[in-house]
């Protein structure tokens, strides 16, 4: 009779810890699905072999080989496929927060409008808030970027905005609140010698101005690393 009981107490708590786990991944889909770099954001570096944003500090400086156990293995020769695939991750990774399914679309858009897709790809995505942030100097990352914007401290044509991918227009005039221009991340990238301005834009740090006076090019951009769009087309293209 005991053992009766046990037996049926044990088969509850399993069907109960079923339960909960398939309720736990219903509830928690999203979040699992994500492909946002929440943290080890260098990591990407030292995968790719690149230090693609250019940082002293970045990891892959001081150990240029693979993450994890089997990272010193040598690297295999990549196939077109690979060579593809390394492209594509590597602009995407670029931007910090963009995920798989914003990445595709935004291709997309650049595949519908005139002119090189490539380029167009790249003229997307450096008009996104977050990049402009960025690019100006007002944040000493991509990633500070899009949290600096989504805490309210940035204006776009005296109008605020808290959306990273929100996209400028030539002309329009991005702005640090007033109250937010003392913050220490702002004077340390303002001060930063790390990087350059992007030429299109006019940029004024003493009133914490940014315009977008063109829609930039390849060649424009003032990448660290070299940036294939081509091979990113040729990905999507299959």
């Amino acid at each position: 009779m005991v053992q009766e009981n046990l037996s049926v107490c044990r088969e509850a708590d399993s069907r109960r810890a079923r339960f909960l786990q398939v309720e736990f991944f219903r509830r928690n889909e999203s979040y699992l699905n994500m492909t946002k770099r929440i943290q080890a954001k260098y990591k990407i570096n030292r995968r790719l072999g690149e230090n693609i944003w250019g940082r002293p500090k970045s990891p892959v400086n001081r150990r240029d080989y693979g993450p994890g156990q089997h990272g010193q293995r040598r690297r295999g020769k990549l196939s077109d496929f690979g060579i593809q695939l390394h492209a594509k991750q590597k602009l995407k990774g670029y931007y910090g927060n963009i995920t798989e399914k914003q990445f595709r679309r935004i291709y997309k858009e650049a595949s519908r409008l005139r002119g090189d897709t490539g380029e167009n790809l790249v003229g997307l995505l450096e008009r996104r808030l977050d990049a402009v942030v960025y690019r100006a100097k007002f944040v000493p990352t991509v990633f500070s970027a899009r949290q600096f914007i989504n805490h309210g401290h940035v204006k776009v044509n005296g109008r605020r905005v808290n959306i990273g991918s929100y996209r400028l227009k030539v002309g329009d005039v991005v702005e640090i609140r007033e109250k937010s221009r003392d913050m220490g991340l702002v004077l340390e990238a303002v001060q930063s010698s790390e990087r350059d301005v992007a030429d299109y834009l006019d940029v004024d740090h003493n009133k914490m101005t940014a315009k977008l006076t063109s829609i930039p090019g390849l060649g424009d951009v003032p990448y660290p690393v070299k940036m294939e769009p081509n091979l990113v087309v040729e990905y999507y293209s299959r």
